[in-house]
């Protein structure tokens, strides 16, 4: 269901999407930025917040899982049609699981899963176990082999939009850092659905045990090292009118894959690009997750990329179903609860 958005609401959803203030009040800046006040912002945003049609899923920090020392990986299952939805049940019950969606394909469902630095069963192990637990008939690991392009934001037709603040090099090469138990502790809170309300860091400096002023300078340490890829809010792509996606996959020589990738990186209809690894039953090597109103806008978009770049082969894997779509919760036990009660 598409949300009904005023103007306001389009260019209240246009900043929080791109970049909150790392400030004590950041919900000030962004309404003196819209020139209204902060109690209007702040009654807009708590409207757009919440269950579906809301389209705001959540405002947080989104951070690098590598950088944290968390493994990660996209998988590849291949699931009897008819048990779908008892597999993806099962799978995801794992925490580590973020987002799971049925698409069209032989390989029928894809899930991205992320395990801590102290994992005892560790990524593929995990693999296996979910694969047995779901009754998969085949998994595929998918790991980044190189990335190109990764930042969600939707065109929500606001005149003079800013553009979205890019990575820093660190996090996109996946350099792990060390971390203090203080780092975690304000890493557990700054994750979590930021308060609609005037000082909303306060009580999460007081959750870290440290002052609202610290929290945000390490907040803002962790986003120019690229620990942190942005804090933002997460949008409902469906709820404000995005209602295809389609993951492009390319059939492409490894001579290729990065004239390829930097070409499919100047759409702005394509969200994330990647390099991942091929399967004798899995022969596409780049992957292009490509957002549209329509099925027909993301073809458009793929078919531009193929004239562009001379490569023909290619296939739009459509999302059919979306069975997880949340936030991993770093640093917490949950992963490590899973994995005792296996």
């Amino acid at each position: 269901m598409v949300a009904a958005l005023t103007e306001i609401d389009r260019r209240i959803l246009d900043h929080l999407q791109r970049e909150i203030p790392l400030v004590p009040q950041p919900y000030r800046d962004i309404a003196a930025r819209l020139d209204i006040t902060e109690q209007t912002l702040l009654d807009r945003v708590h409207a757009l917040c919440g269950p579906p049609p809301a389209p705001i899923r959540q405002i947080s920090a989104i951070f690098d899982s590598k950088t944290l020392g968390y493994q990660s990986c996209l998988v590849a299952a291949k699931v009897d049609p008819a048990a779908i939805e008892q597999a993806a049940e099962v799978i995801n019950q794992h925490p580590g699981v973020s987002h799971n969606y049925h698409r069209e394909h032989a390989y029928n469902l894809w899930f991205t899963l992320a395990v801590p630095p102290d994992s005892r069963l560790g990524l593929e192990q995990t693999v296996r176990c979910l694969q047995q637990l779901s009754g998969a008939h085949q998994m595929r690991l998918m790991p980044a082999i190189k990335l190109y392009k990764i930042g969600v934001t939707f065109d929500l037709g606001v005149e003079g939009a800013a553009p979205t603040p890019t990575r820093n090099a660190r996090a996109i090469a996946g350099i792990p850092v060390a971390l203090t138990e203080s780092a975690r502790a304000m890493i557990r809170v700054l994750q979590q659905h930021l308060p609609v309300e005037s000082r909303p860091f306060d009580n999460w400096a007081r959750q870290a045990g440290v002052a609202t002023h610290e929290l945000l300078a390490a907040a803002v340490r962790y986003r120019d090292s690229g620990m942190m890829r942005r804090f933002s809010a997460v949008l409902r792509h469906r709820e404000i009118g995005v209602s295809a996606n389609a993951m492009g996959v390319w059939i492409v020589p490894p001579e290729q894959c990065d004239a390829l990738g930097h070409l499919a990186t100047q759409y702005p209809t394509v969200s994330h690009c990647y390099q991942r690894p091929t399967y004798p039953d899995w022969p596409y090597s780049i992957f292009s997750m490509v957002h549209g109103q329509t099925r027909a806008d993301c073809e458009a978009t793929l078919a531009a990329i193929s004239r562009a770049s001379g490569v023909q082969d290619y296939t739009s894997l459509y999302s059919v179903y979306e069975y997880k779509k949340v936030r991993i919760k770093y640093f917490e036990n949950d992963i490590a609860h899973w994995e005792t009660a296996r």
